[in-house]
């Protein structure tokens, strides 16, 4: 379940809105889950998306994948979250953050 009271307000007018939202850490915070979705201006598709401290992840998307260019930028968002765990925990931080929203606009 989504911690926004209103997605239809994360859907852009132009361009993509990439939200992660953290479902489960595991108590070592060697991993992470998160609840992934692509929203366009007319649509959304869910994904999950497994992360590891090494930095390796994975997306499974739902019954519908977004369009491959979209995809792909679910994938680079994807792979900073992971990628900056172990630094943010080497620096005595969280790793894993609760949420991470971000627009791509349209040629981005």
């Amino acid at each position: 379940m989504s911690q926004f009271h209103d997605e239809a307000a994360l859907h852009p007018s132009q361009g993509v809105r990439l939200l992660f939202e953290r479902t489960h850490a595991s108590d070592d915070r060697m991993r992470a889950e998160y609840r992934a979705v692509v929203f366009t201006p007319d649509d959304r598709f869910e994904y999950s998306a497994a992360m590891a401290l090494d930095g390796s992840f994975e997306l499974v998307p739902g019954a519908r994948p977004a369009a491959e260019e979209h995809a792909d930028k679910l994938a680079v968002v994807a792979k900073l979250i992971a990628r900056s765990a172990a630094r943010k925990q080497s620096d005595g931080m969280e790793p894993w953050p609760h949420r991470v929203l971000r627009w791509r606009g349209p040629g981005r």
